[in-house]
């Protein structure tokens, strides 16, 4: 099975030193067929967090353009393993369609910036982070009204955090030292908010975004179900949003 294994990742740095020479479709074919498991890896995590209307399929469409651009511009010499840089690509084709389509709306993109607003200045106050007992007492509403919009917020925290951490602008891409020190620096501040974050939400993002795992996944793992992992999610990302913001205004 090693052996196996061995010779294909023997063939496919054959085919990459093959389609830099010579630039030839059915080469760059082949690429797209082995690689092609990536954008459906990536459509699959991306899936979870959206509304039910929104077509994986679609998704899969948006992101091959992204993996064909990523062989069109990857360059083998930078030392960049083609997997993490193709997909940066493939994810962003993808966040770009969902932009265009502007699926979330007006009336949660507004309870969504409320309800960053007053969480991030309730635990500025709290000096931690605030409870949810806290928060829904700062909403005016109660605790499984919290929930509730929990739930309907949770479509809006697809892109943000994830694309900060899986950025195109990650310090292996960036030529300006002063850019690369600054991104290095958010990095390490918001690593620092994440291991502040309540136990169960450090796990599901360190799970979700570090490790890879779905919601469903994660569910098994924490024995919860995969609503309130789903409402964990949700919540740590507000709570890194608004930190975030923080952390970035400190640059300007």
């Amino acid at each position: 099975m090693l052996e196996n294994k061995q010779a294909k990742i023997e063939e496919i740095m054959n085919l990459w030193i093959e389609y830099q020479q010579n630039r030839k479709v059915e080469v760059r074919e082949k690429l797209i067929e082995y690689y092609l498991s990536l954008v459906k890896l990536v459509a699959s995590r991306i899936a979870i967090s959206l509304p039910q209307y929104v077509d994986k399929d679609d998704l899969i469409s948006n992101g091959f353009f992204g993996l064909l651009d990523a062989i069109e511009k990857y360059d083998p010499m930078r030392g960049i393993k083609f997997e993490t840089y193709a997909v940066v690509r493939i994810r962003g084709s993808m966040l770009d369609a969902i932009r265009a389509q502007d699926w979330v709306p007006t009336s949660i993109r507004q309870k969504a910036k409320q309800y960053e607003q007053t969480v991030s200045k309730l635990e500025n106050q709290l000096g931690r982070a605030a409870t949810d007992s806290e928060i829904a007492d700062a909403l005016s509403i109660s605790l499984n009204e919290l929930y509730v919009l929990l739930n309907q917020l949770n479509a809006s925290t697809i892109m943000p955090l994830d694309e900060f951490i899986k950025s195109e602008k990650s310090s292996a891409h960036l030529t300006n030292p002063s850019e690369q020190i600054e991104i290095e620096e958010v990095k390490q501040a918001l690593a620092k908010t994440i291991d502040k974050l309540p136990e169960k939400e450090r796990l599901v993002v360190s799970l979700y975004y570090y490790e890879g795992l779905t919601l469903k996944e994660i569910s098994l793992i924490l024995k919860l179900s995969e609503a309130r992992i789903s409402q964990l999610h949700t919540k740590s990302i507000f709570r890194l949003r608004g930190a975030l913001s923080r952390i970035k205004s400190s640059f300007i």
